[in-house]
């Protein structure tokens, strides 16, 4: 029965050490590649969460403004449409 070879077991150590740093230093690239961009283009950038966010805040106080003109219109007649 052969034993593992010390040579290889160092070896793949040795590969997935050099795996990992590979991959540590791209998502260090990648990070600043993004900040090099942003400071490019000059603007800060929401997340998607906070734009769906933003953008159902809106919409609920376009609905609630479109019910208070109606509610307004019901109660003053002679104003007229509202703009």
């Amino acid at each position: 029965m052969q034993k593992d070879n010390p040579l290889f077991e160092d070896m793949a150590r040795l590969m997935s050490s050099v795996a990992g740093t590979v991959a540590g230093a791209g998502r260090e690239a990648e990070a600043r590649m993004r900040e090099k961009f942003r400071e490019a283009v000059g603007h800060d950038f929401v997340t998607r969460e906070e734009f769906e966010a933003v953008r159902d805040m809106a919409t609920n106080a376009r609905a609630e403004v479109a019910a208070l003109r109606a509610e307004l219109a019901a109660l003053r007649p002679d104003a007229g449409p509202a703009t």
